[in-house]
């Protein structure tokens, strides 16, 4: 897995990195598969090893505001989760429904705050990079990128993503985003994809009703976007081997044509082999190859987390792309830390491994044709787009609305990702006595979650501010070959799907 050459001087990238300690404490509940808590544990991990020490900053962020999030998401779609939580809930049956709340999205309290939460890290990590104060912006808690201009989906009540792009947009002509979750990053690539100012591409499992069920090759964008969404359908089992065997030459292909100036990473690891919902069979170190690889170029680069599901590779994978990122030397060896009994079933160990005997059903066949395909379309793009001069939409969040924490003492979507069946990863007596269903819960504070914070956690964050500026294969056809679909034309298929969710472009002409 060789890095691109940099495009940057050879010097250590200056890293911000935003976290809340409040994060941990959400609960979506009773065995409900996406656990916040799995942002606290990795905050643990990259305290233990001490790479808070090797960050250029180290920040709690700022909570974004009702404006913030319609920059992007409907106002009546705010007001709404402003105003619902799990006591008055029963009074908006329709707007639950309209606005696909249920199920696996649940209203549960302090929902607003956490979507504050997420979004507030991914705007601070791009004002950061915006302002040229940072290389490298990380906010794990961020990266939720099947949320919609007016809907909930996947998990994700808000699009961090999408607010953080609009941000790049103000200082940036171009911005990559790339995807590398086993899930399609459906909720960013509709947000763009009647521009070319965004390039988005994902690499994700598609076929056989996966989970949102687009992401098809032949999903491309439309009109002057046409050409700017680009899309990796992969099948169950890859490994790291075969997974870049597509991904640096898809990416440095890309990096070459269309030139961007910012890239934003969301960093999923529910692509991670043993993961609850995902299905292929990377390692720890091949999920990482891609942000080294990424990070080789030298831009102003953002890492998001995104989907996980087996909260022990969550934190794994997150604190060792931190690490990645500030250039750290991690011993193999797990640090002691308030977690370190949940790691005893992987004896320790920092490095995710691929399951033994699991199939890989991207056979080579496939791989080349896909490969080819990719290729020629990048090809075919008439150069990088430019933008034609404009007035500067004003900044989302000040420099100086960040705060620091002191170094010294740190502290209705026709598909669902979840049947709903899935016994909890850590009390499965407790979901067999709920026949597998997660029930309502009042509170946000997840029971199971006892480990006393270490006393880092707790210490509030400085006054200081900143000085200076599921089945097997891909879906059915030639077992060779990956499927063109009807999407392929303007018009049809996603963009038309996304013209009846959000009509129009939301976002102003500065675009």
């Amino acid at each position: 897995m060789d890095a691109a050459p940099s495009a940057g001087p050879a010097r250590k990238a200056r890293v911000s990195y935003f976290y809340d300690p409040d994060v941990g404490q959400f609960y979506y509940g009773q065995g409900h598969p996406m656990k916040p808590h799995r942002v606290r544990m990795a905050h643990s991990l990259v305290l233990h090893y001490g790479l808070h020490g090797k960050l250029d900053g180290y920040y709690t962020p700022t909570r974004a505001t009702a404006e913030d999030l319609a920059a992007f998401h409907s106002q009546d779609y705010v007001d709404f989760l402003r105003t619902v939580n799990p006591d008055n809930m029963s009074r908006y049956t329709r707007e639950l429904r309209d606005f696909n709340m249920y199920e696996d999205c649940p209203v549960f309290d302090g929902l607003y705050q956490y979507c504050q939460i997420a979004a507030g890290g991914s705007l601070g990590a791009a004002v950061k990079l915006n302002y040229q104060t940072s290389d490298i912006a990380i906010n794990w808690a961020g990266g939720l990128h099947h949320a919609k201009r007016a809907e909930a989906s996947g998990f994700c009540y808000v699009n961090d993503i999408v607010l953080a792009i609009l941000e790049l947009l103000k200082y940036h002509q171009r911005v990559l985003y790339l995807d590398i979750d086993v899930h399609h990053g459906d909720g960013v690539e509709e947000a763009f994809l009647t521009t070319d100012r965004v390039m988005t591409v994902s690499f994700h499992k598609f076929g056989n009703n996966y989970f949102p069920g687009t992401g098809d090759l032949g999903n491309m964008g439309h009109g002057q976007g046409r050409g700017y969404s680009l899309n990796v359908p992969l099948r169950d089992g890859i490994t790291d081997e075969t997974y870049h065997s597509l991904f640096q030459p898809v990416m440095a292909k890309l990096m070459e044509v269309y030139r961007p100036e910012a890239i934003v990473l969301q960093c999923g690891t529910d692509s991670l082999a043993g993961d609850r919902l995902g299905v292929f069979n990377l390692s720890s170190k091949g999920h990482a190859a891609c942000v080294e690889f990424m990070k080789s170029f030298g831009l102003p680069l953002m890492l998001l987390g995104g989907g996980g599901y087996k909260i022990i590779n969550v934190a794994r994978c997150w604190a060792a792309e931190t690490g990645l990122a500030v250039g750290a030397d991690m011993a193999e060896q797990l640090p002691p830390n308030e977690y370190y009994d949940y790691y005893g079933p992987v004896g320790y160990t920092l490095t995710v491994q691929p399951k033994a005997g699991l199939d890989n059903w991207n056979t080579p066949p496939y791989l080349d044709i896909l490969r080819n395909r990719i290729l020629q379309r990048l090809s075919e793009l008439q150069g990088a787009p430019g933008v034609a001069f404009h007035e500067r939409a004003p900044d989302g969040m000040d420099l100086d609305d960040i705060q620091d924490v002191n170094m010294a003492a740190p502290g209705a979507s026709p598909q669902r990702i979840w049947d709903g069946e899935l016994d909890p990863e850590d009390d499965p007596t407790a979901a067999a006595a709920e026949g597998g269903r997660r029930r309502a819960d009042a509170s946000f504070r997840d029971p199971r979650t006892t480990k006393p914070l270490s006393p880092s956690m707790l210490r509030p964050p400085s006054a200081s501010q900143l000085a200076g500026g599921s089945g097997r294969g891909g879906g059915g056809g030639d077992p060779a070959a990956p499927a063109e679909s009807a999407q392929d034309t303007e018009g049809t298929g996603e963009g038309a799907r996304a013209g009846n969710r959000s009509p129009g472009w939301p976002f102003g002409d500065w675009i």
